[in-house]
């Protein structure tokens, strides 16, 4: 497996824990009977760490599409090198130093890792280019 695969199974990885995580706050915050209800009533936003896990969490579903995506055409395309490798372990690493970032509330820290996921991903979008 390449590098690049590896970086996108771990990342498969911490987005489930990142779901996991946001669900439990869910939970704690809502009750468990709110979370085995059909949810038609439409609560507020979960607050405090729980809301900036939640908010985290989505953020990585933005991100982790258009990671599959290059990640994914790299190795379809044969288009390796340490410019994709670069990219795809500076996309997961920096994406798992995101989310207790966000949950303890760095906002400055916080848009400069999100910038470095995002070149992460440019880098190995430029091999493809």
């Amino acid at each position: 497996m390449t590098t690049e695969l590896c970086m996108l199974v771990w990342s498969v990885v911490l987005g489930l824990v990142q779901v996991a995580i946001t669900a439990t706050c869910m939970v704690g915050q809502r009750g468990l009977g709110w979370a085995a209800s059909p949810r038609d009533e439409i609560k507020p936003p979960l607050s405090g760490i729980g809301g900036r896990l939640d908010r985290a969490r989505a953020n990585f579903l933005e991100t982790f599409p258009l990671f599959v995506a290059v990640v994914l055409a790299a190795h379809l395309l044969q288009r390796h090198d340490n410019m994709t490798v670069l990219g795809a372990q500076l996309y997961f690493w920096v994406r798992l130093a995101y989310v207790p970032v966000y949950a303890a509330g760095i906002p400055y820290l916080r848009t400069l890792l999100w910038a470095a996921s995002i070149a992460g991903i440019v880098l190995v979008l430029i091999r493809l280019l």
